[in-house]
């Protein structure tokens, strides 16, 4: 059996404008994870939730970390949960202000 996991993580720094949630989202499907990125009103942040393995969502915070070109991650928070298996596939989400 697996070891499944759900982790919300807060990536801050210069992450919005940069292809940041298109590069998490491609990640997390080469990953097989599930869930969503999106940005954070304040344009300093993007969260990201995502279920899936536990050695996947720790590779994935390993990138969420460096983040693609043209980012600056300043810091990343994570908190970790239960699975719940409530994602189907990994979206990126806009929404409009």
């Amino acid at each position: 059996m697996s070891d499944l996991a759900c982790v919300q993580a807060i990536v801050y720094g210069y992450v919005q404008g940069v292809f940041f949630r298109a590069f998490v989202s491609e990640l997390a499907v080469e990953l097989g994870l599930t869930g969503y990125v999106h940005n954070l009103p304040s344009g300093e942040a993007v969260e990201v939730n995502a279920e899936g393995e536990r050695k996947q969502l720790e590779k994935l915070i390993g990138y969420l970390k460096i983040g693609p070109p043209g980012a600056k991650v300043e810091k990343v928070i994570t908190n970790w949960s239960e699975y719940t298996g409530s994602y189907s596939g990994f979206r990126i989400r806009y929404y409009s202000i």
